[in-house]
């Protein structure tokens, strides 16, 4: 089974999520924190908690028999070690950190766990991790697969869901007795259930963590599988159907080996990159409808190529309607770039956490919203106040329900992607 460079991976998922601020100052680079020995490579994302930081985990170091970490850190590059994972409860996380609906932090390990295959954890606020669950417990044929290199998203129905790399049973083409990986959900309170496993004509090996769509499914990208083991996208109901929209061909101008899980945009289809194409690694920039409908919309060419080469993270869609992302070689330099794709679509809001209850302080960004004069939360309006020309502070109104955010500006009323669910 083919194994990517996980580390590589998600160091470059970092670098989409901060490329919407390098690419409007592009002539300032700042080095908040440099990470040494006692707690080296900080290869997952990073997430904005709901109390302003900046969360994160590093692959190695800590009090746990050299692990891995959490970390938090400001804006101003103040960073705090959070908590130490002991092998026990997990080791080598490469996946970012998500805060649920509960206020708690979870994530996955790629190692560590009662057989050292890899856990599901969650963590407290104040940094108290508490192991969810193991991977392959109970013996060789790990029907619930291992390596969980992939983070997770929680659905609507509050449960979280992720997949695994390898393993659920020997059933891929290569032959090579490491499977082709699972998809799984969990609760905040640890009840694990399988939902599927790739056989490798629909995919093999999870890219990255799914993404809930407006029709309440789940897509994602698996780096192999399909018919010519260049990859997959797919789609998952919440109960584990599974259902493959596309299949890779490698050598017929589409690219191959997907490596970042395709976003839904505010025109309801998917965007996504490719990290191969035919002739070598170049890759492209795609656009799927929900049916599996595939369109090429940008050739990365070959080295040397000024506009960068093998993109293997996910696209941000800024509020101005644009898409940014990063291409790990290339360039100038043949060191990568930072890109936008201005695809015609319009600017919308987005808000910060997308799940709360009623009372609950949520931040909504935006471009040039100094003129709002109303918010609401899908038509109940909400007390609300401009804090800068991008951000606006809102508290979920009573009586609110799940739908759209809509901001109310001087030259037209803006809407929000995704919709805000409101939670108990």
């Amino acid at each position: 089974m083919r194994k990517w460079d996980g580390g590589a991976r998600i160091f470059a998922i970092l670098l989409a999520w901060t490329a919407l601020a390098l690419a409007s100052q592009a002539q300032t680079f700042t080095t908040l924190f440099t990470f040494n020995t006692n707690s080296p490579f900080p290869v997952g994302a990073l997430t904005q908690a709901r109390d302003g930081f900046l969360y994160g985990t590093t692959s190695e170091g800590g009090a746990g028999g050299q692990s891995g970490t959490v970390f938090k850190i400001t804006a101003a590059g103040v960073l705090t070690q959070v908590a130490s994972f002991d092998l026990n409860n997990g080791a080598a996380p490469e996946s970012g950190l998500i805060q649920a609906t509960d206020g708690n932090f979870y994530g996955t390990t790629l190692l560590g766990g009662s057989a050292n295959n890899g856990t599901v954890f969650k963590m407290t606020p104040e940094g108290a991790i508490t192991l969810l669950y193991s991977f392959c417990p109970v013996g060789f044929l790990c029907h619930d697969g291992i390596d969980p290199s992939a983070g997770l998203v929680q659905g609507i129905d509050g449960k979280l869901y992720g997949g695994t790399d390898q393993f659920g049973f020997d059933n891929c083409p290569d032959g090579d007795g490491s499977g082709c990986g699972t998809t799984f959900s969990i609760t905040t309170n640890g009840d694990f259930k399988r939902l599927d496993l790739f056989k490798g004509r629909d995919g093999a090996s999870l890219a990255a963590s799914l993404v809930q769509s407006s029709d309440g499914n789940f897509y994602g990208t698996t780096i192999g599988g399909g018919i010519t083991d260049h990859g997959t996208v797919f789609k998952m109901t919440p109960s584990g159907v599974l259902t493959t929209l596309h299949r890779f061909c490698g050598a017929c101008g589409e690219g191959a080996f997907p490596t970042a899980a395709p976003i839904q945009a505010t025109d309801g289809n998917f965007y996504g990159t490719t990290t191969y194409f035919a002739g070598g690694n170049a890759g492209v920039l795609f656009k799927m409808t929900p049916a599996g409908a595939l369109t090429v919309l940008h050739v990365f060419c070959l080295t040397p190529c000024t506009d960068g080469s093998r993109p293997i993270s996910p696209l941000v869609q800024d509020t101005n309607g644009d898409f940014y992302g990063t291409a790990t070689s290339g360039g100038a330099l043949d060191s990568g770039t930072l890109f936008r794709l201005s695809n015609g679509l319009a600017q919308f809001v987005r808000s910060n956490p997308t799940m709360g209850s009623v009372g609950e302080d949520v931040m909504i960004l935006g471009t040039d919203l100094t003129g709002a004069s109303r918010v609401t939360f899908n038509r109940t309006a909400a007390d609300f106040k401009v804090v800068s020309p991008t951000l606006i502070s809102a508290s979920v109104p009573s009586g609110a329900t799940t739908g759209t955010i809509e901001v109310t500006l001087p030259v037209g009323t803006l809407s929000s992607n995704p919709v805000f669910t409101v939670v108990p």
